[in-house]
């Protein structure tokens, strides 16, 4: 028999046989404790003969019920709390047995009445602490003896839960010293042996004292300006710091363990703001359904693919020009990556029989329109590119869903298409005005989604300064005062998905990012993350770049009907028609006239993936 056989039998079977004798035992000695308390001892009055048959009747329930109930298949975490509830329930309802079984003998009784639910008071009791003291016994052998010494800053159901992952995984990195708290009234809390030993303000000392070297954020939903306070603090005595992921980012968030620790990174000092994705009502619409994302390769487009997956589409189209990023979003997906299957198509949006053909033969009901080019001084000095991707290849795809008569269209837009100063600004508003004229001309759902700066995509802000980092910097910045909104690549996907969940046709939704983040704050973050020592240098701004992005254009109302994180604006549309390449270049001839706030203010709004100083989105042209 092979090792892991053998472990079975020895460990799982056998342990469940002794808690089936431990249980028949503890009916046993309850019910005879009771009987005996209740004649105050005198043996000579006790009917042996009934409180035989009651002993036998409540042996048998718990074994009928303890097995219907899977207490003694596995059912349960031995020792845990719902265990307990389910000895309980038991309990109560074999002791309410014996009491109709005794009320039924007539006419004297089998035991005293006192006696059913005495003894099954008792009885709970006894199976009760002895899994207990299984469980004590367990956790005091599977107690790591060794690891990192561990610090953890937070006391609640986070906390407790990644302590005793610590304690009962046997191969834990982590040995849990000790616990800090700011809330005073767990200030003499202990979880599993582990002390609360003060708050965030004493953790200089705490680490000292007990000779720390890790500390970990166990509050899934903290600030940013905690993660910063505590990180600097950490780093002022030599800990390395790791944090929990937020819950929407957990796979179980309701069992926390060691593999959801991670290292905390920039996205956490500066701040996250989730939404909360109404889950049924996407999968309502995506669940067989056929899907095309363009821009299939990009990090928006790619982290779309993952999550529509999820949501068992009928078919998930990945259309994309560049052929390697397609390689690596099937590669994500689906573990293998042949390239030979009919779920990734390699095609350009410029090319506008091909985008027309390929909605004619697969007929896709939903369209992710993230396919563009993005990066604004590249724009600047070809903007032609950007009008033949960004508008061009933008009519291209609208015009292909509106003959298939797609039933929801969602175009991907930016922060910069609100009051552009840019081409990609200008190019991404003339986009979403073409998909505001497709929702009012054709059938199904055309809108847009508006959102700022992606952290983490390709050519973004953080890559940049990681890698001026490495190199030994200088890190470069543009102004001192130059601010930007960010989100995660997660959060920006969640707000197109669920855009398409609740936009109303024309529109352009936003997300409220809550407060723009200094540059330079994050170049710092990043420094001290690093603990270089490296200069920022500042290099001066570049032509169509602003000095603070903008959400809303001047004339757009903040409306939030459905959710109180997204925004409803109403677009102005514009026929495919009307749109020529001089609208794209208006917005430079205004900045050298300086009437750069007159001229966005009476056309267009824009809205791009990215700045040159922070990509917000890696969206191929696709």
């Amino acid at each position: 028999m092979s090792q892991h056989g053998s472990s079975s039998l020895q460990g799982v079977p056998w342990s469940r046989a002794g808690l089936v004798v431990n249980d028949v035992a503890a009916w046993v000695v309850a019910l005879g404790l009771a009987t005996l308390f209740r004649y105050d001892g005198a043996f000579d009055r006790l009917d042996t003969g009934g409180l035989l048959v009651v002993i036998l009747v409540a042996s048998a329930l718990q074994l009928l019920f303890g097995f219907l109930v899977k207490l003694y298949q596995g059912g349960y975490r031995t020792g845990s709390f719902d265990e307990a509830v389910m000895i309980a329930a038991v309990g109560l309802i074999i002791g309410a047995s014996l009491l109709i079984v005794d009320l039924a003998v007539q006419p004297s009784r089998l035991v005293p009445l006192s006696v059913p639910f005495g003894g099954a008071m008792a009885a709970v009791l006894g199976m009760v602490s002895t899994r207990a003291i299984i469980r004590v016994l367990r956790e005091g052998t599977a107690r790591p003896r060794e690891g990192a010494r561990t610090l953890v800053f937070g006391a609640g159901d986070g906390g407790e839960q990644l302590i005793r992952s610590m304690l009962t995984d046997s191969d834990s990195p982590y040995l849990p010293v000790g616990l800090l708290d700011d809330d005073p009234g767990k200030r003499h809390l202990r979880i599993s042996g582990v002390r609360v030993l003060g708050t965030r303000h004493d953790l200089v000392e705490v680490a000292h004292r007990v000779s720390a070297e890790v500390l970990v954020v166990a509050i899934p939903s903290g600030q940013a300006a905690l993660y910063r306070d505590v990180a600097h603090e950490a780093r002022r005595c030599g800990l390395e710091v790791k944090v929990l992921p937020e819950l929407p980012e957990l796979l179980a968030p309701s069992h926390i363990t060691i593999r959801d620790v991670r290292d905390i990174d920039v996205t956490d000092l500066l701040g996250r703001h989730q939404i909360d994705t109404d889950i049924q009502a996407i999968a309502g619409y995506l669940t067989g359904k056929r899907v095309l994302v363009t821009g299939a390769g990009g990090s928006i487009g790619s982290e779309l693919c993952r999550q529509i997956s999820r949501f068992d589409p009928a078919e998930l189209m990945m259309l994309d020009r560049d052929e390697s990023a397609l390689h690596a979003v099937q590669l994500s997906i689906e573990g293998r990556a042949l390239l030979d299957t009919g779920d990734v198509i390699l095609a350009d949006i410029r090319d506008h029989e091909r985008v027309l053909a390929i909605f004619e033969e697969r007929s896709p009901h939903v369209v992710f329109h993230a396919a563009a080019l993005k990066h604004l001084p590249m724009l600047e000095q070809y903007p032609a590119e950007g009008y033949k991707t960004n508008v061009l290849g933008s009519i291209h795809v609208l015009e292909a869903a509106a003959k298939v008569g797609v039933e929801r269209f969602v175009n991907i837009s930016t922060d910069k298409a609100a009051n552009p100063t840019s081409v990609l600004g200008r190019t991404k508003r003339l986009a979403e005005r073409l998909t505001a004229h497709f929702a009012r001309s054709a059938q199904g759902s055309f809108l847009s989604v508006r959102f700022g700066n992606v952290l983490g995509s390709r050519g973004s802000v953080l890559t940049a300064f990681a890698r001026q980092v490495a190199d030994g910097g200088p890190v470069t910045v543009t102004h001192p005062e130059v601010t930007r909104y960010f989100m995660t690549i997660p959060e920006a996907v969640q707000l197109v998905i669920q855009a398409a969940a609740i936009g109303r046709d024309g529109e352009a939704l936003v997300l409220d990012m809550g407060e723009p983040v200094r540059i330079v704050d994050v170049a710092r973050q990043i420094i001290e993350m690093a603990d270089a020592d490296v200069e920022i240098v500042y290099t001066g701004m570049r032509p169509g770049e602003k000095l603070h992005e903008e959400l809303l254009g001047n004339e757009e109302v903040d409306a939030r009907p459905f959710h109180p994180l997204i925004s409803h604006v109403d677009v102005p549309e514009l026929a495919p028609e009307a749109v020529e390449f001089a609208d794209v270049l208006g917005v430079r001839a205004a900045l050298e006239e300086g009437d750069t706030a007159g001229h966005a203010g009476q056309n267009l709004l824009v809205c791009a993936d990215s700045d040159p100083l922070i990509s917000s989105d890696v969206q191929s042209s696709g």
